[in-house]
């Protein structure tokens, strides 16, 4: 069984500033991590094959060459290949165009069983790269995964929604996108960190090794673009008044008539 997980590498959101003047993120000195969902994502993927023989989980990402670091640590998890796709003719896209050249490497990888994905990256919260990765595929695809099961030629997810959730089942190749309900991602082993940064080889790709619609890709492929960005105005700590039921009111009234709110 081949699976292909398709990771980010996204700055630590705890630690995310924005440059006033520009309104973009300030990625310098910022620590950066596989996104969430996408981690939820490889571990579903090394769980089936740490279950099923003959299994190949291959990780793949966009990005500049720092991205490796994302791509060494899923390595050291126990992927077995890693592709960065990296070339200046990528920057500047949006979840449309980023899909598109995730798909047109997809492709040159040839055949699938399972395409993993985060449900959504934290830096964007779109939710939007996976359904478009199986659009360009023309693959069904199940998102907000919880629990999934193999049966025979076919995948069993629970799809999770607002209160329950659905059971769906879909013959492979499929795509399916992750949450955080779905498992608890593993550590990287001693081993796996000792092969990642001594026997194992990331490959990279730019434009040339991928057939895509150039007009699609990149900033001139991306027909969304963000108008602004900032941080959240910082709130004040709340108050917890105390006393008795009449006292917290009473208490309560006094400092909305201060706030002139009532």
């Amino acid at each position: 069984m081949n699976i292909i997980v398709c990771i980010k590498q996204v700055p630590d959101t705890n630690e995310v500033k924005i440059d006033k003047k520009t309104g973009t993120l300030i990625r310098e000195g910022v620590p950066s991590i596989i996104n969430p969902d996408d981690r939820n994502a490889l571990e579903e993927a090394l769980r089936l094959k740490d279950k099923y023989e003959d299994t190949k989980v291959t990780v793949l990402t966009m990005g500049p060459p720092q991205a490796k670091v994302a791509l060494n640590e899923a390595f050291a998890m126990g992927a077995d290949e890693a592709i960065l796709l990296s070339d200046r003719a990528f920057a500047g896209a949006d979840t449309w165009a980023t899909s598109t050249t995730l798909a047109g490497a997809i492709k040159k990888m040839g055949d699938f069983d399972i395409i993993f994905c985060g449900r959504q990256a934290i830096d964007g919260d779109t939710a939007q790269v996976g359904p478009q990765i199986g659009e360009h595929l023309d693959l069904p695809q199940i998102t907000y995964v919880e629990d999934l099961k193999l049966d025979g030629d076919n995948v069993v997810a629970h799809r999770a929604i607002e209160d329950g959730h659905y059971v769906i089942k879909s013959e492979m190749p499929v795509l399916l996108t992750a949450i955080g309900e779905l498992n608890e991602p593993r550590y990287p082993s001693i081993k796996g960190i000792y092969e990642a940064f001594g026997e194992k080889e990331i490959k990279v790709w730019s434009l040339d090794d991928i057939i895509v619609d150039t007009n699609q890709i990149g900033l001139k492929g991306s027909p969304t673009q963000v108008k602004k960005s900032f941080t959240p105005a910082t709130r004040s700590a709340g108050e917890i008044l105390e006393g008795n039921n009449s006292d917290k009111v009473r208490n309560l009234i006094v400092r909305l008539k201060e706030r002139q709110i009532i």
